[in-house]
Protein backbone atom coordinates (compact mmCIF):
# COMPACT_ATOMS: atom_id res chain seq x y z
CA UNK A 1 0.00 0.00 0.00
CA UNK A 2 1.21 3.47 -0.86
CA UNK A 3 -0.03 6.92 0.13
CA UNK A 4 0.36 10.33 -1.49
CA UNK A 5 -0.60 13.86 -0.49
CA UNK A 6 -2.17 15.69 -3.40
CA UNK A 7 -4.11 18.82 -4.13
CA UNK A 8 -7.32 18.29 -6.04
CA UNK A 9 -10.34 20.60 -6.30
CA UNK A 10 -13.60 19.69 -4.59
CA UNK A 11 -15.57 16.76 -6.07
CA UNK A 12 -18.27 18.96 -7.60
CA UNK A 13 -15.97 21.71 -8.84
CA UNK A 14 -16.32 22.41 -12.57
CA UNK A 15 -12.57 21.83 -13.07
CA UNK A 16 -12.81 18.45 -11.35
CA UNK A 17 -15.71 17.41 -13.53
CA UNK A 18 -13.96 18.53 -16.72
CA UNK A 19 -10.78 16.67 -15.76
CA UNK A 20 -12.70 13.53 -14.86
CA UNK A 21 -14.43 13.60 -18.25
CA UNK A 22 -11.03 13.96 -19.92
CA UNK A 23 -9.28 11.26 -17.88
CA UNK A 24 -12.23 8.88 -17.68
CA UNK A 25 -12.22 8.25 -13.93
CA UNK A 26 -13.51 9.75 -10.69
CA UNK A 27 -10.74 9.50 -8.10
CA UNK A 28 -13.18 10.24 -5.26
CA UNK A 29 -15.29 7.14 -5.97
CA UNK A 30 -13.08 5.09 -8.27
CA UNK A 31 -15.85 4.97 -10.86
CA UNK A 32 -15.08 4.97 -14.57
CA UNK A 33 -16.52 7.87 -16.56
CA UNK A 34 -17.51 7.71 -20.19
CA UNK A 35 -14.95 9.47 -22.38
CA UNK A 36 -15.72 11.25 -25.66
CA UNK A 37 -12.74 11.22 -27.99
CA UNK A 38 -11.96 14.60 -29.60
CA UNK A 39 -12.35 14.98 -33.35
CA UNK A 40 -9.52 13.34 -35.26
CA UNK A 41 -8.58 11.01 -32.39
CA UNK A 42 -9.93 7.48 -32.18
CA UNK A 43 -11.46 6.23 -28.91
CA UNK A 44 -8.62 3.71 -28.54
CA UNK A 45 -5.92 6.32 -29.04
CA UNK A 46 -7.65 8.73 -26.68
CA UNK A 47 -7.83 6.06 -23.99
CA UNK A 48 -4.12 5.41 -24.39
CA UNK A 49 -3.23 9.10 -24.22
CA UNK A 50 -4.85 9.48 -20.79
CA UNK A 51 -4.08 6.00 -19.42
CA UNK A 52 -1.18 6.97 -17.16
CA UNK A 53 -2.75 10.00 -15.43
CA UNK A 54 -6.09 8.14 -15.22
CA UNK A 55 -4.58 5.69 -12.72
CA UNK A 56 -3.44 8.47 -10.40
CA UNK A 57 -6.59 10.59 -10.66
CA UNK A 58 -6.80 14.33 -11.24
CA UNK A 59 -4.33 15.98 -8.90
CA UNK A 60 -1.21 18.03 -8.31
CA UNK A 61 1.50 16.23 -6.35
CA UNK A 62 2.56 17.68 -3.02
CA UNK A 63 4.08 14.50 -1.55
CA UNK A 64 4.76 11.78 -4.13
CA UNK A 65 3.51 8.22 -3.50
CA UNK A 66 5.38 6.44 -0.71
CA UNK A 67 5.22 3.30 1.37
CA UNK A 68 4.60 4.08 5.05
CA UNK A 69 6.92 2.80 7.73
CA UNK A 70 6.06 -0.59 9.18
CA UNK A 71 3.42 -0.39 11.85
CA UNK A 72 1.82 2.84 10.70
CA UNK A 73 -1.93 2.35 10.38
CA UNK A 74 -4.22 4.09 7.88
CA UNK A 75 -5.56 6.08 10.80
CA UNK A 76 -2.04 7.29 11.59
CA UNK A 77 -1.69 8.51 8.02
CA UNK A 78 -4.97 10.42 8.12
CA UNK A 79 -3.99 11.89 11.49
CA UNK A 80 -0.70 13.09 9.97
CA UNK A 81 -2.55 14.71 7.07
CA UNK A 82 -4.96 16.36 9.51
CA UNK A 83 -2.12 17.72 11.63
CA UNK A 84 -0.44 19.15 8.56
CA UNK A 85 -3.61 20.74 7.15
CA UNK A 86 -4.53 22.37 10.45
CA UNK A 87 -1.51 24.66 10.25
CA UNK A 88 -2.05 25.67 6.60
CA UNK A 89 -3.68 28.86 5.32
CA UNK A 90 -6.00 28.92 2.28
CA UNK A 91 -4.89 30.75 -0.83
CA UNK A 92 -6.01 31.14 -4.42
CA UNK A 93 -4.31 30.21 -7.68
CA UNK A 94 -5.42 32.97 -10.08
CA UNK A 95 -5.74 30.75 -13.15
CA UNK A 96 -4.29 27.85 -15.10
CA UNK A 97 -2.88 27.18 -18.56
CA UNK A 98 -2.45 24.11 -20.74
CA UNK A 99 1.31 23.56 -20.75
CA UNK A 100 3.56 21.05 -22.43
CA UNK A 101 6.13 19.77 -19.94
CA UNK A 102 8.67 17.61 -21.73
CA UNK A 103 6.57 15.06 -23.60
CA UNK A 104 3.28 15.40 -21.67
CA UNK A 105 0.60 18.04 -21.08
CA UNK A 106 -0.58 19.43 -17.76
CA UNK A 107 -2.43 22.33 -16.21
CA UNK A 108 -0.02 24.81 -14.65
CA UNK A 109 -0.40 28.20 -12.93
CA UNK A 110 1.39 31.37 -14.08
CA UNK A 111 3.21 31.44 -10.74
CA UNK A 112 3.31 28.79 -8.04
CA UNK A 113 5.09 30.30 -5.06
CA UNK A 114 2.32 29.56 -2.56
CA UNK A 115 1.86 25.98 -3.76
CA UNK A 116 5.62 25.42 -3.81
CA UNK A 117 5.81 26.53 -0.19
CA UNK A 118 2.91 24.22 0.68
CA UNK A 119 4.63 21.28 -1.04
CA UNK A 120 7.95 22.03 0.65
CA UNK A 121 6.32 21.96 4.08
CA UNK A 122 4.41 18.80 3.19
CA UNK A 123 7.47 16.77 2.19
CA UNK A 124 9.18 17.76 5.43
CA UNK A 125 6.10 16.80 7.45
CA UNK A 126 5.68 13.36 5.87
CA UNK A 127 9.32 12.41 5.36
CA UNK A 128 9.68 10.67 8.72
CA UNK A 129 6.61 8.52 7.98
CA UNK A 130 7.82 6.90 4.75
CA UNK A 131 9.84 3.74 4.33
CA UNK A 132 13.20 4.10 2.58
CA UNK A 133 13.17 3.46 -1.13
CA UNK A 134 14.05 -0.03 -2.28
CA UNK A 135 16.81 -0.56 -4.83
CA UNK A 136 14.24 -1.16 -7.55
CA UNK A 137 12.35 2.02 -6.62
CA UNK A 138 15.56 4.03 -6.89
CA UNK A 139 16.39 2.44 -10.24
CA UNK A 140 12.95 3.35 -11.62
CA UNK A 141 13.82 7.01 -11.05
CA UNK A 142 16.87 6.60 -13.36
CA UNK A 143 19.25 8.31 -10.95
CA UNK A 144 21.96 8.48 -13.60
CA UNK A 145 19.83 11.05 -15.45
CA UNK A 146 19.21 13.24 -12.41
CA UNK A 147 21.14 16.35 -11.50
CA UNK A 148 23.28 16.30 -8.37
CA UNK A 149 20.60 18.17 -6.42
CA UNK A 150 17.79 15.94 -7.71
CA UNK A 151 19.76 12.83 -6.71
CA UNK A 152 20.31 14.29 -3.24
CA UNK A 153 16.58 14.95 -2.92
CA UNK A 154 15.81 11.41 -4.09
CA UNK A 155 18.04 10.06 -1.32
CA UNK A 156 16.64 12.41 1.33
CA UNK A 157 12.94 12.60 0.41
CA UNK A 158 12.34 9.60 -1.83
CA UNK A 159 11.49 11.85 -4.78
CA UNK A 160 13.78 14.10 -6.86
CA UNK A 161 11.35 16.89 -7.75
CA UNK A 162 10.88 18.63 -4.41
CA UNK A 163 11.93 21.97 -2.92
CA UNK A 164 13.68 24.00 -5.66
CA UNK A 165 12.94 21.24 -8.18
CA UNK A 166 9.18 21.33 -7.54
CA UNK A 167 6.81 22.44 -10.27
CA UNK A 168 3.07 22.52 -9.66
CA UNK A 169 1.24 20.68 -12.43
CA UNK A 170 -1.95 18.70 -12.89
CA UNK A 171 -1.16 15.99 -15.44
CA UNK A 172 -3.58 15.41 -18.32
CA UNK A 173 -1.70 13.03 -20.63
CA UNK A 174 1.00 10.43 -20.63
CA UNK A 175 4.16 10.80 -22.73
CA UNK A 176 3.29 11.71 -26.32
CA UNK A 177 5.12 11.58 -29.63
CA UNK A 178 5.42 15.05 -31.24
CA UNK A 179 2.82 14.26 -33.91
CA UNK A 180 0.28 13.12 -31.31
CA UNK A 181 1.05 16.12 -29.10
CA UNK A 182 0.34 18.47 -32.00
CA UNK A 183 -3.09 16.88 -32.47
CA UNK A 184 -4.04 16.66 -28.81
CA UNK A 185 -3.11 20.21 -27.73
CA UNK A 186 -6.03 21.91 -29.56
CA UNK A 187 -8.40 19.34 -28.05
CA UNK A 188 -7.07 20.11 -24.57
CA UNK A 189 -7.43 23.84 -25.14
CA UNK A 190 -10.99 23.41 -26.35
CA UNK A 191 -11.98 21.08 -23.49
CA UNK A 192 -10.63 23.26 -20.67
CA UNK A 193 -10.94 26.75 -22.24
CA UNK A 194 -13.99 27.89 -20.20
CA UNK A 195 -12.17 27.09 -16.94
CA UNK A 196 -8.62 28.34 -17.44
CA UNK A 197 -9.23 31.91 -16.29
CA UNK A 198 -11.15 30.86 -13.20
CA UNK A 199 -9.38 31.18 -9.83
CA UNK A 200 -8.63 27.88 -8.12
CA UNK A 201 -9.08 27.97 -4.32
CA UNK A 202 -6.59 25.87 -2.38
CA UNK A 203 -8.35 25.23 0.92
CA UNK A 204 -7.57 21.56 1.59
CA UNK A 205 -5.27 18.68 0.76
CA UNK A 206 -6.24 15.13 -0.13
CA UNK A 207 -4.71 11.89 1.08
CA UNK A 208 -4.74 9.41 -1.81
CA UNK A 209 -4.09 5.70 -1.43
CA UNK A 210 -2.94 2.95 -3.79
CA UNK A 211 -4.51 -0.14 -2.15
CA UNK A 212 -2.24 -2.63 -3.96
CA UNK A 213 0.72 -2.35 -6.33
CA UNK A 214 -0.52 -1.16 -9.71
CA UNK A 215 -4.04 -0.40 -8.46
CA UNK A 216 -5.75 2.91 -9.18
CA UNK A 217 -5.19 5.65 -6.64
CA UNK A 218 -8.31 6.81 -4.84
CA UNK A 219 -9.08 9.61 -2.41
CA UNK A 220 -9.01 8.31 1.14
CA UNK A 221 -9.70 11.58 2.95
CA UNK A 222 -9.89 15.35 2.51
CA UNK A 223 -8.19 17.62 5.05
CA UNK A 224 -9.35 21.23 5.24
CA UNK A 225 -6.92 23.96 6.16
CA UNK A 226 -7.25 25.14 9.72
CA UNK A 227 -6.23 28.78 9.35
CA UNK A 228 -9.15 30.62 7.82
CA UNK A 229 -7.65 33.89 6.54
CA UNK A 230 -7.61 33.46 2.77
CA UNK A 231 -4.96 35.20 0.67
CA UNK A 232 -4.39 35.50 -3.05
CA UNK A 233 -1.44 33.68 -4.60
CA UNK A 234 1.47 36.10 -5.11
Amino acid sequence: MRYALYFTPEPNDALTRAAQAWLGRNAFTGAAISMTAPAGISPGEFGSISEEPRRYGFHATLVAPFRPQDGLSPEAMTDAADTFAQRCTPFVIPGLAITRIGDFFALTPPESGDVAALASEAVDHFNSLRSPLSTSEIERRRPERLSERQRAYLDRYGYPYVKEEFRFHMTLTGPLEPEVAARIEPALQNHFAPLLARPVPVTAVALFVEPAPGADFIVRSIHSFGRAEARKSA
